[in-house]
């Protein structure tokens, strides 16, 4: 080997060493299917802040990569895909998985290899009780979303109303909070229709909504599937008040909806997204303005907050953080500051935040 060779060899070597080490964090979820519009927008707020800690440097020095693979919202490639992130990727953490039976898919391979899911982006009851020891909530479940709008609906002089449900985990978990609140009340849906996931019958389901006279619909389903129903319902004539759950709160939700979108009430998980008086707003603003977005929607405000998260466990593990680092990390996490919400969690709860709010939409925004 000549001089130039050992020369180049050794810059080779010196590069290596100081390039920056990498944190690598895995994530699936639908970025493409019914799904798309929100789990792209909590995608673009969670990447607001890891892009603002990698910029100074990451954390401990380590750049923050997340490896992303898409589910196309199917329960099957959800679970492959956390598979390969961490039998093959050799990700630290998952992070923000979309939807309740796939979140629950994922958990049989996080119990297998010890690894921590951090903010996934469900209210499933199923992930806060009993406790699932490597799952870290950051929102409010969708029980408790379901009970507030009932009440809110209730209170406001509304007694007829119909509850709309996906048939599946997330479907029947949100009902159970909904009846919570007709329960509370003394009250009773006017009529309950099932809904097919993957291909909903909006010619039975809105007869049915029709024919109980109802004065406003809880639908609990998931993007393109509520769009379409609430399209129907208003061809069908219905002037029904509509209330859906915060897996919805997206702009992309509205967008889809176009004329049909006015007047639609979504719940919320987290403060308004324009309310500065939050630090976290503030701080989530500021960075998208400096991205050139003049605002965010309540889908990335969720992003950003679960990514606090993420990043404070990655500093509590300290560098190289391991897998049982981080979920050591998390589970010393007592009343840490999001930016006006605290957050905590302990061996005995991983709810995160019980936060629940609504919001209407109006002029193509959603306002409160």
């Amino acid at each position: 080997m000549n001089k130039l060779h050992v020369l180049c060899a050794a810059l080779l070597a010196l590069a290596a060493t100081s390039a920056p080490a990498q944190v690598l964090i895995g994530q699936t979820a639908g970025m493409t299917g019914s799904v798309a519009a929100s789990v792209n927008e909590t995608i673009g707020g969670a990447q607001l802040l890891i892009d603002a800690a990698n910029a100074q440097g990451g954390i401990h020095g380590e750049k923050i990569e997340v490896l992303r693979m898409d589910d196309g919202f199917d329960v099957k490639r959800a679970a492959e895909n956390a598979r390969v992130l961490l039998e093959e990727k050799k990700v630290v953490a998952l992070f923000m998985s979309r939807g309740t039976p796939h979140s629950q898919a994922i958990i049989p391979w996080l119990d297998k290899h010890d690894v921590a899911l951090i903010g996934p982006s469900t209210g499933a009851m199923v992930l806060h009780k009993p406790v699932q020891k490597h799952v870290f909530n950051v929102r409010a479940t969708y029980q408790r979303e379901a009970e507030k709008a009932i009440q809110h609906l209730l209170t406001t002089g509304i007694a007829r109303i119909a509850v709309v449900h996906v048939t599946d985990s997330f479907g029947q978990d949100a009902l159970e909070g909904a009846m919570t609140g007709f329960a509370k009340a003394q009250a009773k849906p006017v009529v309950t229709v099932p809904a097919d996931r993957e291909k909903p019958d909006y010619k039975a389901i809105v007869p049915a909504i029709r024919d109980a006279n109802a004065q406003a619909v809880l639908w609990i389903g998931s993007g393109v599937a509520v769009v379409e129903g609430i399209k129907a319902l208003r061809a069908s004539g219905s002037a029904a008040q509509v209330v859906t759950l915060s897996n919805n709160a997206s702009s992309g939700f509205i967008k889809q909806l176009g004329d049909a979108s006015r007047g639609v009430i979504v719940t919320q998980v987290f403060p308004n997204e324009r309310s500065i008086s939050y630090p976290m707003v503030k701080e989530a603003l500021a960075l998208a303005r400096a991205k050139g977005q003049a605002e965010l929607s309540p889908a990335a405000l969720e992003g950003f907050a679960s990514a606090k998260v993420l990043l404070e466990a990655l500093r509590r593990a300290g560098p190289k953080p391991t897998r049982a680092k981080v979920l050591a990390a998390l589970e010393s996490l007592r009343g840490y500051d999001l930016g006006g919400l605290e957050i905590s969690y302990s061996p005995q709860d991983h709810s995160g935040i019980d936060f629940a709010d609504l919001a209407i939409i109006s002029d193509g925004r959603f306002k409160r």
